[in-house]
């Protein structure tokens, strides 16, 4: 007993992060199997519950089955309960449940709880609560906003569709029960309703800005209040995540605008047009939500789609992708060689070396999983277009869930495969090889190594 205690205990943080994803994933599935979650009161195929539960799990918002026409009460609860452990991660929770009752924590719930949130050990208790608290007022005021267009016309229903659409949109999911209007259109009965795009919008922001930069925000206010002469200044993380998250924003709308003028919004009006690209826009840092028949785009923007889905949300957030961060990094990179410089620098900060190789590698492991993805469905599924199976690939890997209309035509094992996606982008790949092949390193083992120069380029 004594031993498997040990073992437990010395279970590195990222291992029982990456496989307490997968038990929720696993529970979600065997619970939407059972009959009272779907409606007519049947069984449903495990595979098709396990792709549901990883889709919400991983705040993904892929189906196979319309959320409403499929699901009962009771599956669509257990639904929103998955994405909103997914979207905070079963980490959090219990970290925060355990500040509750005891006050404080001890090391090994630092450690975990650092490796969960990015966060720094000395700050993490401070980040738990803001992540908590941050999250249940915005997706209480979103709920709030939404149930003020969705309770006129629906009754009390309308409620439940503002909660549902609240949590899900603040978590990044694209998971919506509007399908006793149309089943599989989202939300383009909306496209011309600011309330409801806007505020999904800023829900969706809100949630993939990242709690670091929320934190971060939320400090330099605070000790402006308190001394009125002070100058806080917000850290570099936070700069680069808002200068990014803005940039993406603005640039995806302008060209959303440009590339679908007179194609899905040329029945709109010029301020409906710019209502329905702002929201496209945001719903691609890997929300999922969609308020124009996404299967209806042009070539030209669904690689536009593709681009921003996988770039993504940021760190520490709700959100997938490789991270504004990381692809703000790479660039930095790329401007630092150009210019001759032998570090990466930007705003007068030199990039740590161990973020650029880690950046590096977050890319190079991304391309590697989505090209190995898509190609083994690309064989699988000989009578799909390879630029919608890439859209399908992207869009699991990194969370956002749009889809061109081909997952209900899936093969199980193509199925399997967006689902593994799915996973591995809500983990992370580094933080998946990790877990699997990570081995206690013996104090000491560190060997001097010489350096040698490689030609490249």
């Amino acid at each position: 007993m004594g031993k498997k205690q040990k073992s437990l205990k010395d279970v590195s943080a990222v291992r029982l992060i990456v496989f307490s994803f997968l038990f929720i994933v696993i529970f979600g599935a065997s619970i939407l199997y059972m009959p009272f979650c779907s409606r007519g009161y049947s069984y449903t195929s495990f595979i098709d519950a396990l792709f549901t539960a990883t889709s919400a799990t991983c705040v993904t918002g892929l189906v196979v089955f319309d959320t409403f026409t499929k699901w009962t009460i009771v599956g669509q609860i257990v639904i929103i309960l998955l994405i909103q452990l997914g979207g905070l991660g079963i980490i959090t929770f219990t970290t925060g449940a355990t500040l509750l009752l005891r006050g404080k924590l001890d090391i090994r719930d630092l450690q975990i709880a650092k490796e969960h949130t990015n966060g720094k050990v000395l700050d993490v208790s401070k980040l738990i609560k803001v992540i908590l608290i941050w999250t249940f007022a915005c997706e209480s005021i979103g709920a709030l906003a939404l149930a003020i267009r969705f309770v006129p016309e629906y009754g009390a229903y309308g409620i439940w569709q503002a909660v549902f659409t609240a949590v899900s949109a603040y978590c990044n999911a694209g998971f919506e029960i509007m399908g006793f209007i149309t089943p599989g259109e989202s939300f383009t009965h909306y496209v011309s309703d600011p309330l409801v795009c806007v505020t999904i919008s800023l829900l969706i922001i809100s949630g993939g800005i990242g709690f670091i930069v929320i934190s971060d925000i939320g400090s330099c206010i605070s000790k402006k209040w308190k001394n009125n002469k002070s100058h806080p200044h917000l850290k570099l993380h936070s700069i680069l995540v808002l200068i990014m998250t803005s940039i993406l924003l603005i640039v995806g709308t302008a060209l959303f605008l440009l590339f679908e003028y007179d194609n899905t919004l040329k029945d709109l009006t010029f301020a409906e047009k710019i209502n329905a690209s702002f929201f496209q826009s945001a719903s691609l840092r890997t929300a999922g939500f969609f308020s124009i028949p996404i299967g209806m785009l042009r070539d030209i923007s669904k690689i536009l789609s593709i681009v921003l889905m996988f770039i993504g949300a940021s760190p520490a957030s709700t959100g997938g992708g490789i991270k504004t961060t990381t692809f703000i990094i790479i660039i930095i990179v790329i401007i630092s060689i150009l210019k001759g410089r032998e570090d990466a620098i930007v705003l007068r900060h030199k990039i740590a070396k161990s973020t650029v190789y880690k950046s590096i590698a977050i890319v190079g492991l991304s391309l590697f999983f989505v090209t190995s993805i898509v190609s083994a469905i690309n064989v699988l599924e000989e009578n799909i277009p390879l630029i919608d199976i890439v859209y399908e690939v992207v869009s699991a890997f990194s969370t956002t869930g749009l889809t061109v209309g081909i997952t209900t035509n899936l093969s199980d094992i193509s199925k399997i495969l967006l689902s593994i996606a799915m996973f591995i982008g809500r983990v992370g790949p580094i933080s998946l090889i990790l877990a699997v092949t990570i081995k206690q390193q013996k104090r000491g083992s560190e060997k001097i190594l010489p350096e040698s120069q490689v030609v490249v380029g």
